[in-house]
């Protein structure tokens, strides 16, 4: 296949000076050099054309590929919520192109390059696309987008392409025989009978009983020369007991007078069938990237943690009356304050407690950074409190507000909630007097929060009253072990009920 002169504009033949310098000429996967007539320049000139160039026109503008980016650790797909930029939009490096909600939160993804915005491939609202895989197509500045190479991947899979398709079988009729018997097949009758290929199509498609048939093969099979005759009318080919006489009748003996008819029974009324119960009625809630990655490594800890765990009650009395007096001065924190302050002092007294298992070793951290559970519609995921030690009361306060809004929201940023050391989880809030969590792999334990109660306590004047929350360690026992999980426990009881002491503040 030549290039002919309605292919090739004329302005490509730019004059005598290059007209020595010919064009490559790409087609079929191979190269053809053509003479300088077939460009519309004088048939005289011989020269042959090389270095034909690419040009948008004939071969379409090279596109910038983007693909679904891994946005966190644990990423294996995501769903694109929305795109930020349309097609023909242009895009400077850094610009958000698209919203991705990813398994634990929603970010943006931004532009590494100056361009434009060629072609979508992967519109908005679509879940589980995977990671790698492309999702939009860009061209570099001052090319036209509508003519980007489209390439041969074209996104996620479709539905109908992963499920296989399914060649639609005819209906079995009596007279085509099966094609999936095997060769020697054995057909019923009045007695299971061994027949052959060919036997087999001239019994099935005549509809005969092999039974009927007088076999004359070895081992008592049927030959087709047997279904010949049979089909002849060759009494030999019949069998005996097919063709015996039909019996006498029997000489006719008078009758005694019948019996006289016994009275009508008395009708049973036909037992009434229950009603059929209704069929429950249920809806299909879609699992979120969140929630599956939730199952997924609640599976994991449950299966191959081994949990333990210890409770110890808590005397909230100090607590209650430190945080009144902090709320008549202004400053408003709250119970879950000040446990977080108090777990990141005891991690300060018992640092084994502050460890992690990675199978080779167990890592103790210097750091004392707290992930603090928080529920969303999504699913529960833990925003990280870093560094706490250093930080006061009222700064974890508004650390823990800000996190905790945007994780109902999914605006965390993925450091915002990947690492921690220990973990803090508190239903108290909600009524829950006493619970037991699951551990966040890699972290060794996660502190169960319940709600507090009122005791009454006899004394030697009468009796007082006491606020007394339950909590529960519950911890990796490859880590912790049960003495060192009292302890731990012992210095937590001992910060939060002596707030002024341990320095809560």
């Amino acid at each position: 296949m030549y290039l002919t002169l309605r292919e090739i504009p004329r302005e490509l033949c730019l004059g005598e000076n290059i007209m020595a310098s010919s064009f490559l000429w790409r087609t079929l996967g191979r190269t053809k050099l053509l003479p300088s007539h077939t460009l519309g320049c004088p048939a005289a000139r011989t020269e042959w054309y090389r270095n034909f160039w690419w040009t948008p026109r004939l071969f379409g503008v090279a596109p910038i590929k983007l693909h679904m980016p891994a946005l966190s650790p644990t990423m294996e797909d995501g769903t694109i919520l929305s795109w930020l930029k349309k097609e023909g939009d242009p895009v400077a490096a850094g610009d958000a192109l698209c919203e991705i909600e990813t398994d634990k939160a929603t970010l943006t993804m931004d532009a590494d390059d100056d361009g434009v915005l060629a072609k979508i491939i992967v519109p908005g609202d679509t879940k589980n696309v995977p990671i790698n895989a492309l999702i939009a197509l860009m061209v570099p500045e001052g090319e036209d987008y509508t003519q980007v190479e489209m390439p041969t991947e074209t996104g996620i899979p479709s539905a109908a392409a992963d499920t296989p398709t399914e060649a639609p079988r005819p209906a079995p009729t009596e007279e085509a025989p099966s094609e999936w018997m095997s060769m020697r097949h054995v057909a019923g009758g009045k007695g299971q009978v061994d027949l052959s290929p060919a036997v087999r199509y001239l019994v099935e498609s005549n509809r005969l009983d092999p039974a009927l048939i007088v076999p004359s093969g070895p081992h008592g099979r049927i030959l087709k020369g047997d279904v010949l005759r049979f089909l002849a009318g060759d009494p030999s080919a019949k069998r005996q007991e097919a063709a015996l006489p039909a019996p006498s009748p029997p000489t006719p003996v008078a009758a005694p007078p019948p019996p006289p008819p016994p009275p009508p029974a008395p009708v049973a009324q036909p037992p009434v069938p229950p009603a059929p119960a209704e069929e429950d009625e249920f809806v299909d809630i879609p699992h979120t990237s969140m929630r599956r990655t939730i199952a997924k490594r609640l599976t994991q800890s449950k299966t191959t943690v081994p949990h333990a765990y210890s409770s110890i009650d808590c005397e909230m009395n100090s607590v209650l009356r430190l945080r009144k007096q902090l709320q008549g001065s202004g400053v408003k924190v709250s119970v879950n304050d000040f446990i977080i302050k108090a777990v990141a002092q005891a991690l300060k007294s018992v640092p084994e407690v502050n460890a992690q298992w990675t199978g080779e070793a167990v890592q103790m951290l210097s750091n004392v950074d707290i992930s603090v559970a928080v529920a969303t519609d999504k699913g529960l995921i833990t925003p990280i409190v870093t560094d706490v030690p250093s930080r006061g009361l009222q700064n974890i306060s508004e650390t823990v507000k800000e996190l905790a809004g945007r994780a109902r929201i999914g605006k965390l940023m993925p450091q915002e909630y990947q690492g921690g050391t220990f973990s803090v989880s508190n239903l108290g809030m909600f009524g829950v007097g006493q619970f037991s969590a699951i551990i966040n792999p890699p972290q060794a334990c996660i502190l169960a929060i319940g709600g507090s109660r009122v005791q009454v306590e006899p004394t030697e004047e009468g009796h007082r009253t006491k606020t007394v929350m339950t909590v529960t360690l519950c911890s990796d026992s490859r880590v912790v072990d049960d003495a060192l999980a009292s302890k731990f426990l012992e210095g937590f009881k001992e910060n939060l009920e002596n707030p002024f002491k341990a320095a809560l503040l």
